[in-house]
């Protein structure tokens, strides 16, 4: 399990110490969600609200690992139930080259789980076949 360290209890507003201002008022309902789902605890959060967070690069210190724990658990259960998170795993996949090399070790987990996989749609090869290329150094 990656995400042992994490307080799930907390949210990703307490991990980080750092409390946001609300948002303007004239802003997208996607940051207004942001500034909200920064403020519920994760153990809260649903797979939709992880991959909007992760997808908007927030809290990726503590959330890359909850959602690399919920992919390799459903990774496991792809070939009996036929069904797998695509949209988690392309939020995860397309993080920034950066995020991955400062955390290699989860870089290499995701490889992992993905081997595990079966019926990537073609737009989420595509992303992987990006991250490996990218990685490839690490993996």
């Amino acid at each position: 399990m990656l995400a042992g360290f994490v307080d799930r209890g907390k949210s990703v507003e307490e991990l980080e110490e750092v409390r946001w201002p609300d948002p303007p008022t004239d802003t997208t309902p996607l940051v207004r969600s942001v500034y909200e789902l920064r403020k519920k605890p994760i153990k809260d959060l649903t797979v939709e609200n992880l991959r909007r967070l992760v997808g908007q690069d927030v809290g990726l210190r503590w959330l890359l690992p909850v959602a690399l724990d919920f992919l390799r658990e459903t990774a496991r259960e792809e070939e009996t139930s036929g069904w797998f998170d695509d949209d988690l795993l392309s939020a995860v996949v397309t993080r920034k080259e950066e995020a991955w090399r400062s955390a290699p070790e989860l870089a290499r987990h995701l490889d992992e789980t993905v081997r595990m996989l079966t019926d990537l749609s073609p737009y989420v090869q595509h992303d992987v076949s990006r991250f490996r290329e990218a990685l490839s150094d690490i993996l």
